[in-house]
């Protein structure tokens, strides 16, 4: 009985060690965490359940098509930059399929035709280039993220094509900014029901899983085995 105290104490210990060195924001990441919970709870999930009812299925696909379609340049930038070139060609590929047979995005028909989307943004690409994860942030707003995808996070505002347009207005930029939050919440309703039906700890779940998530997206889906002091 006390070897299974010992260890048990042990085990509490390495985890708080753990912790103290991914997240030595938490009591501010849990307060950011708190009110991005609150402006979801009573803005946005609403005015997403409310644009779920009212807009049929294949009007919200065209919409989340049209969006992703536009991203598929910025996504062949950064497979470039991480040297992933076929995967860059495929995303052009992509693009140039569905913004035209495709009606300007609104239809993908490049992934019918074999073409599957990659998801690839700049934080990813510095984790390539062997830029460390640094401590785990929760940013207003937007969520999980660290402080290198941060840094990535502020330079894909800078190249997204929609918010840096100049055929657009700020009236336009705006309005297409608010459609692309409330759509991309709308398809998450079902996944967001089901993580606060599971979890706990909603904090430290959706950490891990962003952290875990993250890294095996940098590797492709082929991480290497953590080491110790990681």
């Amino acid at each position: 009985m006390f070897g299974v105290i010992l260890m048990t104490g042990c085990a509490t210990t390495q985890q708080s060690e753990r912790v103290a060195k991914i997240d030595p924001f938490e009591p501010m990441n849990r307060a950011i965490f708190s009110f991005n919970e609150k402006a979801d709870e009573y803005v946005i999930k609403p005015v997403a359940e409310a644009y779920k009812f009212v807009l049929p299925e294949f009007v919200r696909t065209g919409v989340t098509n049209f969006f992703g379609n536009i991203n598929d340049v910025l996504i062949a930038a950064n497979n470039l930059l991480q040297g992933k070139p076929g995967n860059a060609a495929n995303d052009i590929g992509r693009f140039l399929i569905n913004s035209t047979i495709g009606v300007l995005g609104l239809f993908d028909v490049a992934t019918d035709m074999g073409l599957d989307k990659n998801r690839e943004d700049f934080g990813q690409t510095l984790g390539v280039w062997g830029v460390p994860d640094g401590p785990y942030v929760v940013l207003p707003f937007f969520g999980a993220s660290n402080v290198r995808d941060t840094a990535g996070f502020v330079v894909d505002i800078e190249t997204d094509f929609i918010l840096n347009s100049n055929k657009l207005n700020r009236d336009q930029k705006i309005g297409s900014t608010v459609l692309r939050v409330i759509n991309l919440r709308a398809n998450l309703l079902d996944a967001g029901q089901l993580l606060d039906d599971a979890a706990f700890d909603k904090y430290s779940f959706l950490r891990d899983g962003y952290l875990q998530r993250r890294r095996n997206q940098i590797y492709d889906g082929n991480p290497p085995p953590l080491k110790e002091e990681d």
